[in-house]
């Protein structure tokens, strides 16, 4: 049943990569600017810029121009060069997307950890004052702008209070030499604990700053279907047996109630892989957010391309995890 949930996905999976592949590059030839003049600069004569614009394939119809992009991403994995720093796209993207990960995983574990049993409280006990002090502070949460919630942050946590840094991924007193690109994981292998927690430390703030709006999100969804399941004939039946109240939630009730929850967790995840770029800026986070915002700022179209192309495929990678994660939670789907 596995495999062939697996076989179905990928192929599903599969057009729409290719899909993604056209509406970006589509969407990235529509952005006003010439790359060959971005690259020369305005001094650049005439005939340069012909003969750049063909080397760059920029004088052949659109249609060949995304036959050679995808002809080169299929068989080489190769996304071009960025016209900033003459880098190619795919090495920089290796250095900036574990920067991001690693702050969409902090941010998604603020949201579990306070979202899910903020739902959990206001389900168990519905029209009390910790249902609507709940919901209240997802209410809050949805609605709080994330660049307004992480200047505040940074305001009282780091200048005012000076409990955590406000930028960065490290300390100046620390030499990282990258090896998965993850600090954490980096120093846990080295065993360097005061890297370690220095990489924490920093990224608390922007964790908490991403998460809350999905923390918001996953309460409400945790109340819903913990409501709707509570009310079942055999969560009623176990509660008449004399099963323990927290054993019947904990057990019978969350786990049948997950299946929305964990869609929810899945679709906010992979926004975050690709939505972090406010959080990166505002907090001086060297991720993909941040390096897409410079590279519109510099009109560099093929870093452009690469960076929307690999959130997008890790967003549709994340989906695809989360359906073959229903198999666990849902028996009717193992039964077929």
């Amino acid at each position: 049943m596995f495999f062939m949930l697996l076989v179905k996905r990928l192929l599903v999976a599969i057009p729409t990569l290719l899909a993604l592949t056209l509406a970006v590059f589509l969407m990235v030839k529509a952005v006003p600017g010439d790359p060959a003049l971005l690259q020369l600069g305005e001094h650049a004569t005439k005939d340069a810029l012909v003969h750049l614009r063909h080397e760059m394939g920029l004088d052949r119809p659109w249609y060949e121009q995304y036959g050679q992009f995808l002809g080169r991403l299929t068989l080489d994995f190769d996304l071009g060069r960025t016209l900033a720093t003459n880098e190619p796209v795919a090495k920089v993207i290796g250095e900036k997307f574990p920067a991001t990960a690693e702050l969409a995983i902090s941010g998604m574990l603020f949201a579990v950890v306070i979202g899910i049993p903020l739902g959990l409280v206001a389900a168990i006990w519905p029209g009390t004052l910790l249902d609507f002090s709940s919901m209240s502070l997802a209410m809050v949460g949805v609605s709080m702008p994330i660049f307004w919630l992480a200047l505040v942050l940074t305001w009282i946590f780091g200048l005012t209070l000076g409990w955590f840094p406000l930028s960065g991924r490290l300390g100046i007193d620390f030499y990282y030499e990258p090896v998965t690109g993850f600090v954490v994981l980096d120093s846990l292998a080295a065993g360097d604990w005061a890297m370690l927690r220095d990489a924490l430390w920093h990224l608390v703030l922007p964790g908490i700053a991403l998460g809350t709006i999905p923390m918001a999100f996953l309460a409400r969804i945790t109340r819903s279907s913990m409501l709707e399941v509570i009310q079942q004939d055999y969560v009623r039946t176990a509660r008449a047996k004399g099963v323990a109240r927290g054993l019947v939630y904990a057990k019978h009730a969350l786990k049948n109630a997950f299946i929305p929850i964990l869609t929810v967790l899945g679709l906010q995840f992979g926004a975050l892989l690709g939505g972090a770029i406010i959080t990166e800026a505002v907090f001086s986070w060297p991720g993909i957010g941040s390096w897409l915002l410079e590279s519109v700022s510099a009109r560099d179209y093929t870093a452009l391309m690469g960076g929307i192309l690999v959130t997008a495929s890790a967003f549709v990678l994340v989906n695809l995890v989360v359906d073959l994660l229903y198999l666990f939670f849902d028996p009717r789907m193992r039964l077929g």
